[in-house]
């Protein structure tokens, strides 16, 4: 009624899946609509690079950066948590960028493995997280740190075997604890190696 009233020509909208679903919607009661897509996530179909994504990959790959030196400093496993909904664009680029150890994405559901070898009578503590359809491996083999880029939405094998039902009910029973997946991980690390553990979440900065 308001596009008629002001006799507009056509609609822009700049926005994610929500506002291009409403777009659509718009289009198919007639109305002009013109598309762009905007988000971090870099999850529009059809799209090879949304608006916001490489702005948000450059301030998610300074986080990353700038934790080398007080991680190398303490002789402590990092963790930064990145933005980017149930895909893992924003993390693995800014991961790649920023020089992570690991790197976690949604789309891979991973394992948590920890193995303390003894070589050369030196205890040596391995990080090991693996994904069913790949590998990433962190080896702190003469190492003093390691730092994870965990995107929002990465999901344990263990949590993607459970239903949504089941999933929500676990999340909610555990949300003080872990009020998000990076600190859940880091609370493993820390209990299996003995190392400190160190979470950082820029969110939407």
């Amino acid at each position: 009624a308001t596009y008629n009233k002001l006799k507009l020509d056509c609609l822009v909208v700049l926005g994610g899946n929500g506002s291009q679903k409403t777009a659509n919607l718009l289009s198919e009661e007639g109305l002009n609509v013109v598309g762009l897509p905007k988000t971090i996530d870099n999850d529009i179909y059809g799209t090879d690079m949304t608006f916001g994504f490489q702005s948000a990959v450059e301030i998610a790959t300074n986080a990353i950066d700038c934790i080398h030196t007080t991680a190398a400093s303490h002789s402590r496993v990092f963790i930064v948590e990145v933005m980017g909904h149930k895909v893992g664009w924003l993390t693995l680029y800014a991961g790649l960028a920023g020089g992570a150890d690991i790197i976690l994405i949604f789309v891979l559901i991973y394992i948590i493995s920890i193995t303390k070898p003894n070589t050369r009578g030196k205890e040596i503590r391995y990080i090991t997280i693996s994904a069913d359809n790949g590998k990433r491996l962190r080896e702190a083999d003469g190492k003093r740190f390691t730092i994870l880029a965990v995107a929002e939405g990465a999901i344990s094998k263990e949590d993607a075997a459970l239903s949504k039902k089941e999933l929500k009910k676990k999340r909610l029973k555990n949300a003080g604890r872990y009020p998000s997946i990076s600190y859940e991980i880091g609370d493993i690390l820390s209990g299996e190696t003995g190392v400190e553990v160190r979470v950082t979440v820029p969110g939407h900065t």
